[in-house]
């Protein structure tokens, strides 16, 4: 890179302190005020990729994130290219995603007349992240340090960072090395509150753990999965920490959170349990019905966030990282005695597969079924929001974190088909599956084309029932008339073609089999074009 020995430009800070990072990818639409700052991340190793929408573009730089563990970038212009970012923006706050955004900015002194595209962007973004920061000559290596602690600080965000235009490209002093490393993990220490807690736990004969969001971004799967052996607790999870404990293990009850089907079953569990203990849970993920769902008494709480939320209440609360304050809790406790007597764990698990398992008749069942059965266990998922992402996330088996990718916080629309991109590029070696409703992709049909020119094998499910199902549902329960959630159809096929890649109908199982199996082969994209009919969820969860 140009003059990093010396004088490197503010841009260049910027760019090589993403790379230190461990940033390799960078999304956005360009325009002429970050014309600097995209070449200079190119020059860096983080390569720019041209999306048709920011906001997909920072969904993309998400899943980015969640392959790699670096923090996902997106670049954008000044005015309309920074408002169009701000619905993912507030996406990755509420998913806790460390997302830095970019953008450039008109100077101080040029705004008091030139008003062309000219807002207060700090004002904009301050709602919808951690931090905004606008970089001022002389501190910028400080200022993107301080940007990247802030994002990668529990509970993990979005920081934006506005350029502007005259510093872009203006010589800096020489950057001094990053002064604090990563915090190491911190454990409960010792003390009264962790040998109640411990105490709690060795007592216990109907023991129950949640985990969350907080438990994956801490990496606890392992010592999650040792404790619930050790104790014989079942381990419930929200949509978004699926996989903590491989679904497939007896002890595994998967994610919960929005069906109400599944809380008839798992709910009971819960207020039967003598102690429940939360990791990493945040209910930011649940449906009102999971408000007070265990009695505090019962619960030990070690979460990575305070409790701010009033959803439940707790005996012992630690704040900290979540795997070291499991493995804390665990050390010393010999196997319980046999816990569930009556068996209700392994009871609630038959119940969710006989709830959420194949169907013989065509639907949605049998669709995600026949997906499951084409892909490699080390595939990646996506869903977006709609009734199809309620049944997905109790269908779909996910045997690690990471590995069924959603807004389960935020709930916005057309994030699966970015996200499957992001995770297509990041991780090129594991195949890739979004799950969208028709009305999902409509919105970010323009992505094709970014897909297109990925040039990749990855398959789109597209579940086509030609209305806003869950919307719809929820119209018909309150007994008004339907409007405004049903639309005509599209020509799918057609659609993927035009787009450059290859477009089936499917009308049962064994099609939809056919083609996710057939699109790994591919060096394009493929849509699957479900037809399943309105009011196919019905009863499904």
């Amino acid at each position: 890179m140009a003059n990093m020995q010396e004088r490197p430009s503010a841009v260049e800070i910027v760019a090589s302190r993403l790379a230190e990072a461990g940033c390799r990818h960078a999304f956005g639409v360009p325009g002429g005020e970050v014309l600097a700052m995209m070449q200079a991340l190119d020059a860096a190793g983080v390569a720019f990729r041209l999306v048709k929408h920011e906001n997909a573009g920072a969904v993309m730089a998400e899943a980015t994130w969640a392959m790699t563990g670096a923090p996902g970038v997106l670049l954008a212009t000044i005015g309309p290219g920074l408002a169009n970012a701000v619905n993912a923006t507030l996406n990755a706050l509420q998913e806790q995603v460390p997302l830095i955004v970019l953008s450039g900015c008109v100077d101080a002194a040029e705004a008091e007349r030139y008003t062309h595209q000219v807002l207060d962007q700090q004002a904009l973004m301050r709602p919808v992240t951690k931090a905004s920061f606008r970089l001022v000559d002389g501190a910028v290596a400080t200022m993107v340090d301080k940007a990247l602690a802030i994002a990668l600080a529990d509970p993990q965000g979005p920081v934006h960072i506005d350029i502007p235009v005259s510093l872009a490209a203006r010589p800096q002093p020489a950057p001094r090395a990053r002064l604090t490393p990563p915090a190491a993990p911190m454990a409960p220490a010792p003390g009264p509150a962790l040998a109640a807690a411990r105490a709690r736990l060795a007592a216990a004969r109907r023991p129950v753990v949640v985990a969350g969001l907080g438990a994956v971004a801490h990496g606890a799967g392992p010592a999650l999965t040792a404790l619930c052996e050790r104790l014989g607790a079942p381990l419930v999870t929200t949509y978004k920490a699926k996989g903590l404990m491989d679904e497939g293990r007896p002890l595994s009850l998967g994610g919960h959170g929005l069906s109400p089907k599944s809380d008839r079953i798992v709910l009971p569990l819960l207020a039967q349990a003598d102690c429940v203990l939360t990791a990493g849970y945040d209910p930011i993920e649940m449906r009102p019905g999971w408000r007070d769902p265990w009695a505090p008494e019962v619960c030990v709480a070690l979460d990575h966030l305070p409790n701010r939320h009033g959803m439940h209440g707790a005996a012992v609360s630690f704040v900290g990282d979540v795997a070291a304050g499991v493995a804390a809790l665990g050390d010393g406790l010999a196997p319980n005695a046999p816990s569930w007597p009556g068996g209700e764990p392994a009871a609630a698990r038959a119940a969710l597969d006989e709830a959420f398992g194949d169907r013989p008749e065509w639907g949605p069942h049998a669709a995600f079924a026949a997906a499951a059965r084409a892909l490699p266990a080390d595939a990646v998922v996506t869903a977006d929001s709609g009734a199809h992402r309620i049944l997905l996330s109790q269908m779909w088996r996910c045997a690690a974190p990471r590995s069924l990718l959603q807004s389960a916080a935020f709930c916005t629309m057309g994030v699966a088909l970015p996200l499957a991109i992001g995770a297509r590029i990041a991780a090129a070696d594991r195949p890739v599956l979004a799950v969208m409703g028709d009305a999902g992709l409509e919105m970010v049909l323009g992505e094709l084309a970014t897909l297109r020119d990925l040039a990749a094998p990855l398959a789109v499910l597209v579940m086509v029932d030609e209305s806003l199902t869950l919307i719809e549902m929820k119209q018909r329960g309150a007994g008004l008339p339907n409007l405004g959630v049903d639309f005509p159809g599209t020509d799918w096929p057609a659609v993927a073609a035009a787009f450059g890649g290859h477009g089936a109908w499917a009308r049962d199982a064994s099609a939809v089999e056919r083609e996710v199996a057939a699109s790994l082969g591919r060096d394009r994209f493929t849509l699957i074009a479900a037809a399943i009919g309105r009011r196919a969820y019905e009863g499904a969860f």
